[in-house]
């Protein structure tokens, strides 16, 4: 922890909402930067990912997460729930997304699980800018505000940018002064092996349409940072048949995969990269907590 006067302001705010709400096109936008993946997919994030952002006096550290969801039917789910869920433990706010005019079983879900919170919650309606009946958002806002006790209501467009900074200034209003936790130049607590693994699952998510499952993982096999960024990754997938729809016909669907995913990671190292992928199978992985651990999910305790 930095040592800083007693002027300055430092606090955790966890961004949660069900999968597929624009979380982690929110932190991206409010970071100014790439930090989360996102796709069309639900259940696009797996673990939770801390984004830091220093302005002068103020230090706001975002913790983005899984979309919470009901059902629970592999071990990864039950991971990324319990992720979630513990973000929610010793934060300063909270900032709960939910999309449009929906309200959803899961959007429930995810309210019960922020009702025993002591911090201060801000309700966030995104995706505003796509709403058929905006005449409708306000009777919305109304009833929103009759379901919990919201220290305040913003609607919003991530994807476009729209209120954010207002959103900011609400937030900072809740955090405590305090000294600094992260140096100011400091953007995230992960690592570039993991940001690295993160890219190319994305472009996996997004190559592949709904032709696959969410059993993709992706382990860094090799990182060797020279003036060329040596990187040797591994696509993993569950079943033998999933195998030839990643890699395509004669490998081009896992060449653009590849390629897409290089001109990511070259952008957030500032360095040519040399990426080489490899696609292999590991039966039954998502539903098997040793397998997960050996890719990197670690915390399957639970709570």
């Amino acid at each position: 922890m930095m040592e800083l006067d007693d002027t300055t302001v430092c606090g955790y705010v966890a961004i949660v909402g069900r999968p597929n709400v624009g979380k982690s096109t929110l932190l991206n936008h409010i970071l100014g930067e790439k930090l989360s993946i996102t796709s069309r997919k639900p259940q696009t994030t797996r673990d939770r990912v801390l984004g830091v952002k220093t302005m002068g006096s103020i230090q706001t550290v975002y913790v983005d997460t899984p979309g919470m969801h009901i059902k629970e039917i592999r071990a990864m789910n039950r991971y990324m729930n319990r992720v979630a869920k513990r973000a929610l433990h010793d934060v300063d706010v909270v900032v709960f997304v939910v999309e449009g005019l929906k309200w959803t079983e899961e959007d429930q879900f995810v309210l019960d699980k922020i009702q025993a919170v002591q911090c201060p919650v801000i309700l966030v309606i995104n995706k505003v800018d796509v709403l058929a009946e905006k005449n409708q958002l306000l009777p919305h806002l109304k009833w929103l505000s009759l379901r919990f006790n919201f220290f305040d209501i913003l609607p919003i467009s991530a994807r476009r940018k729209t209120n954010i900074v207002a959103l900011e200034q609400v937030i900072n209003k809740c955090l405590p002064k305090g000294p600094h936790y992260f140096p100011e130049t400091q953007t995230t607590d992960r690592t570039p092996r993991f940001r690295i693994a993160e890219l190319i699952r994305e472009q996996v998510l997004r190559g592949l349409g709904a032709e696959l499952p969410y059993t993709t993982a992706v382990e860094i096999e090799k990182l060797d940072s020279e003036t060329i960024v040596k990187i040797s990754a591994i696509i993993w997938v569950e079943r033998n048949a999933q195998k030839p729809i990643v890699i395509g016909k004669e490998g081009e669907r896992l060449k653009e995969i590849g390629t897409r995913a290089r001109i990511g990671i070259e952008k957030m190292l500032g360095k040519k990269v040399h990426l080489r992928l490899w696609v292999r199978v590991r039966e039954g992985w998502s539903n098997d907590e040793r397998a997960m651990k050996s890719l990197g999910y670690f915390d399957l305790e639970e709570d």
